[in-house]
Parts: structure tokens; C-alpha cells; sequence
């Protein structure tokens, strides 16, 4: 039996494993061969997880009402010991003068406000003292009164800033220069009273492309005392001055583009117009408008290191004839150093309307008589330099060159005034060269010192010299505050050059291009003022003015008085 499985076995082994190349193989059937069918549908791979299908929604034409509800933000609160200074509405101070000179003044005002202030200010200055000459010389009576009154006030608005005033001021004294005290006082009195209100209207619509308009109006009275020998009261100086300005300017990136129109009309009349008072006194009337119009732009560029500011000045001068001028307007300024030189360069050139209340604030001694005419600046060059040493030192020079058509000079009248006690008006052309330097020192404010020097050099046309203005000019002011509690206040002035006219040789007395002239003695005035605080609301004040008691001619003829010393107290309440 082993054998018979072995063997079949190993037949079996030989059958697998053996190659036959061709079988043939007969026989006789019927198969069935299903019909061939072709496939319609593309190839696609099937997922088993099925995407989610987008639901398509048709636009509704709704519009809901949007409301927005702000939550307040609690104001900051800081917590200090520290009090708020005391504010007080009343100022007043008192003093008396060596030469019998009373002082009395009253500032009110109101306190701590968002958007309002207003004011009143009154003050009152007299002297009744006698003025020597060099050689102790008495002059004509000398005594004055000052008296002042002004109401203001200001309100400033999200949009909009308003401020207005109304003064009176009241100004007596005497034509005094005559080296003669037994003059009657009456007969060289004079009185000037002026009368100033106005209003500035200013807009605050942003920075950046908004159009800023300020508005300005003034209007001014001035009158003097009527002459002795009038009985009707129309020999006097009448005066009204009207003023409008109006600035405009749009903020436009780096850019600020302005325009400036103003009219200035001033009506100056003296007497009865085509009459006489005597062979000398003849009504004087003048009536001036002046319309402005001032276009320009004023850049800021290399990220504000570089200003540039051009336009151009156009003025019409309406008189007995109609004149109209055109000025340039440029400047360039470049900051190095992180602001700490700023040099500069620029051109300009105006016109100024002369009237009798400005001149006669430069000199009250005029004749009440005038000849007015406005001053023509042609053109200007300035140049210079400023900046900051430090935090605490600043300094400044520059140089100008002008051209100044009608330059009004104060010259001494010996036809209306035969005393010689007066000064009337010439006008020349001339050219104007100014040197300038300047110094100022700041310790926070315990000490505080800045002083100027100016050299001018004058080319005049027609006159010798350019009468009463000084050549060399010097000024030093200090301030030390000790401990909030010592305030010394220190200040001097010094001028030379200073040329007057005169109509007669005599001694010291030059002539050149056909005219007298002498040389006016240098002026050197320096005052103290010291202050002791007993507390916040009450102080103790000296005040000592010309300390070197200098006896020097303020104009021809007009020696100042020596020295002063006044004493008062001031308080707060």
C-alpha cells in the first residue's frame, strides 16, 4: 500500500511539473456568446462623502435703521497735595514820586473760565515837578497828567473766537521847552483826548482744508485843546480813524495759501477848511483811504526744516489823487542743527499811513497843524541769522537795506511856535542800512538778561541829516527773581548820532548843505526797580528811574528830569 501511494505520488509530480507544446483536442457542442454593449457614461471617481449644497438667497430690498448708543468715559481724576494758585479779580497799586508824582492803578478781572474773560483797567500817573537844564537852569512849567480807562473782553467757542475793547485815554501837559520859568503855564497847555474801540472775529474750523477767516475793526477819535486865541472852539486837531483787515487762509498739507484785504481811512482836520485864524493858522483838511490786498503762500518742505513764503503786496492810496503800488513779499528760512541756526533771507515793502495820533505819540510836541503824507517803503532786503546756543542762550544777528520814500522827520519851528518850543514835519527820501545784533539769557525764571545793538546809517536826499533819529542805539534789560520773594528789575538805554536842526550859526553849531545843525548829547538812561513780596497778595515797590540823574535832551530844547525815585505798595484781593 506504501508503495502503491508512492508511486502515485511521484506520477502525480511528473504531470505538474511537465510542458506540453500543442494539445488538440475534437469534439462536437454548442456554446452561447452574450452580445457585446458599449458604455455611455464617463469615468468619474465616486466619493463616498457627499458635499453639502450652497443655498442661493435673493437680495431683499430692506433698510434697517442703525443706532448707535456711545458709552460716557469717566473723566480722568489725578490725585495731587498740590492746590491751584488763588486767582483774584482786583489789582491795585499806589506810589508816590520824588518830584510830587501820584500813581494809582486798578486792573479787574474775571477768574478761572472755559470760555470767557473780560476786564477793566484804570490807571493814573501826575507830575508836578520843575525840569533843569545842564547848567541848573529852570524851564517852563513841566507838570503832566496821564489818565487812562479800558473795558475788554474775549469769548472763545468750538468755532469761533470773539474779543472787543473800548479806552479813553487822557494825556495833559506843557510845551516847556523855554529856559524861562515865569512863562504863564495856560499859555503853553495842551491836552490830547482819544477815544479807541474795537472787535477781531476769528474762526476755528480745523487745521487741514478748511477755509479760517479773522475779521478786525477799529475805529479811533483823537482831539487836542483849541488854540488860546479861538473863541469858537474849531481850532483843534479832529481826527477819526477807521480800520478793516480781514486774514484768510487754507491749511492744504505742507501748504498754507492766505489772502489779506484791509482798508485804512483816516479823516485829519485842523480849524475851518478854506479859513484863516491869522496870517499863519489856515484849516488843514486831509482825507486818506487806503485799500490792501495781500495774496501769498507759505510753504514748509523737507519735513519742516525748509519755509518759504512768497506773495506780493498791492496798496492803493486814494487821495487828492489815486496812486496804486506794488511791493514785494519773499522770505526763505532754513533750520540746521536741529533748530539751532535758522538763517534767513527775504524782500518786503509796504505802505504806512501817517496820522496826527501816531506822530504825535513819537513826539507829543508837535504843532496841532500838519502837512500829512504817507510813507512809502519801496523795497526792504533783510538777511541774518538767529538761533539757540542752549536751552537757555539765544542770540540773533541780521542787516537790512531799504529804500523809504517820505520818511517824516521832526524838525524845530520857529514860524508857528516863535518860541522855538515846537516841532513841524519835513519829509525826505532816503536810504536806510541796519546792522543788528541781539543776546538773551534765561535760568528758568529766576534770571532772565537780553540786550540789542543797532547801528543805522542814513543816505537822506535833501536834508543834512536825518533829524532827531539816533545812529547808534544800545539796550540791556535784566530780571532776578530771589526765592519768589526779591524782584529786581533792571533796565538801560543808549543812544548817539543824534542831529537836530537849527536856523542861525552859533556856538557848537554846524553847517553843511545849506543848513544849521548841532549835535544833541548822547542819551544815557538807566532805571531799578526792586520789589519785596510779603505774601501772594501784598508787595512793597522802589522804583528808581535815570539813576545816573542824567539831564540829557530827549529832543532840542527838552531836557529830561534827573532822577526819580518812586515808592508804593501793590495788592491783590
Amino acid at each position: 500500500m506504501k508503495v502503491v501511494l508512492y508511486f502515485s505520488l511521484l506520477l502525480l509530480s511528473g504531470i505538474a511539473f511537465g510542458q506540453v507544446d500543442i494539445v488538440d483536442v475534437d469534439g462536437k457542442g454548442n456554446r452561447e456568446i452574450e452580445s457585446s454593449f458599449r458604455i455611455t457614461e464617463s469615468p468619474k471617481i465616486l466619493d463616498s462623502i457627499k458635499a453639502t449644497p450652497i443655498p442661493a438667497h435673493p437680495l431683499l430690498q430692506l433698510q434697517c435703521e442703525t443706532k448707535i448708543q456711545l458709552d460716557t468715559i469717566v473723566a480722568a481724576t489725578v490725585e495731587t497735595t498740590e492746590k491751584l494758585k488763588a486767582l483774584y479779580p482786583f489789582y491795585a497799586k499806589l506810589g508816590m514820586g520824588s518830584t510830587i508824582m501820584p500813581l494809582g492803578e486798578l486792573y479787574f478781572n474775571s477768574t478761572r473760565s472755559r470760555s470767557n474773560f473780560y476786564g477793566v483797567h484804570v490807571k493814573h500817573l501826575s507830575s508836578f515837578g520843575e525840569v533843569k537844564d545842564r547848567n541848573k537852569t529852570v524851564y517852563a512849567p513841566a507838570s503832566f497828567d496821564q489818565t487812562s480807562a479800558e473795558v475788554f473782553g474775549k469769548t472763545i467757542q468750538n468755532k469761533f473766537s470773539l474779543d472787543g475793547k473800548i479806552a479813553y485815554h487822557n494825556n495833559g501837559f506843557h510845551y516847556y521847552g523855554i529856559p524861562d520859568k515865569n512863562i504863564n503855564a495856560d499859555s503853553i497847555r495842551q491836552r490830547f483826548q482819544i477815544i479807541n474801540a474795537g472787535s477781531v472775529i476769528e474762526t476755528n474750523r480745523g487745521d487741514s482744508s478748511r477755509l479760517n477767516v479773522k475779521v478786525g475793526v477799529n475805529y479811533r477819535y483823537f482831539t487836542n485843546q483849541k488854540s488860546i486865541y479861538d473863541t469858537l472852539g474849531n481850532w483843534k486837531t479832529r481826527e477819526n480813524k477807521f480800520d478793516l483787515t480781514t486774514k484768510s487762509w487754507y491749511n492744504k498739507g505742507t501748504e498754507s495759501f492766505y489772502a489779506n484785504i484791509g482798508m485804512r481811512f483816516n479823516g485829519y482836520k485842523y480849524g475851518i477848511a478854506d479859513s484863516a485864524l491869522s496870517l499863519l493858522d489856515t484849516g488843514i483838511v486831509n482825507n486818506n483811504t487806503i485799500i490792501d490786498l495781500n495774496p501769498g503762500v507759505h510753504s514748509e518742505l523737507l519735513n519742516k526744516k525748509l519755509t518759504v513764503d512768497v506773495g506780493l503786496g498791492l496798496s492803493i492810496d486814494i487821495n487828492s489823487s489815486t496812486k496804486a503800488y506794488l511791493f514785494p513779499k519773499a522770505e526763505v528760512k532754513y533750520v540746521l542743527v536741529d533748530g539751532m541756526f535758522i538763517p534767513y533771507l527775504g524782500i518786503r515793502g509796504g505802505l504806512k499811513q501817517n496820522t496826527f495820533a501816531d506822530l504825535s505819540k513819537d513826539n507829543p510836541y508837535v504843532l496841532a497843524q500838519l502837512s500829512l503824507k504817507n510813507e512809502i517803503t519801496s523795497h526792504d532786503i533783510y538777511f541774518g541769522l538767529k538761533g539757540n546756543v542752549s536751552k537757555r542762550i539765544g542770540f540773533g544777528v541780521n542787516a537790512s537795506f531799504s529804500k523809504v520814500l517820505n520818511r517824516a522827520l521832526f524838525v524845530t519851528d520857529t514860524l508857528y511856535g516863535s518860541l522855538g518850543n515846537r516841532f513841524g514835519l519835513v519829509y525826505d527820501t532816503l536810504n536806510l542800512t541796519v546792522i543788528e545784533a541781539s543776546f538773551a539769557y534765561q535760568l528758568n525764571e529766576k534770571l532772565k538778561i537780553d540786550a540789542l545793538g543797532r547801528f543805522n546809517s542814513y543816505e537822506m536826499m535833501h536834508e543834512a541829516r536825518a533829524w532827531n533819529l539816533p545812529q547808534v542805539q544800545f539796550l540791556i534789560r535784566g530780571h532776578y527773581n530771589l526765592y519768589d520773594k526779591f524782584i529786581v528789575n533792571l533796565d538801560f538805554n543808549m543812544a548817539a548820532g543824534r542831529y537836530a536842526q537849527v536856523y542861525e550859526s552859533g556856538t557848537n553849531v554846524q553847517f553843511e548843505n545849506n543848513q544849521y545843525f548841532v549835535s544833541l548829547k548822547p542819551i544815557f538812561d538807566g532805571n531799578i526797580g526792586l520789589e519785596y513780596r510779603y505774601n501772594p497778595r501784598v508787595s512793597a515797590f522802589l522804583q528808581i528811574n535815570n539813576v545816573a540823574a542824567q539831564r540829557y535832551n530827549r529832543w532840542y530844547n527838552y531836557p529830561v528830569q534827573p532822577i526819580q525815585i518812586m515808592g508804593g505798595i501793590t495788592a491783590r484781593f
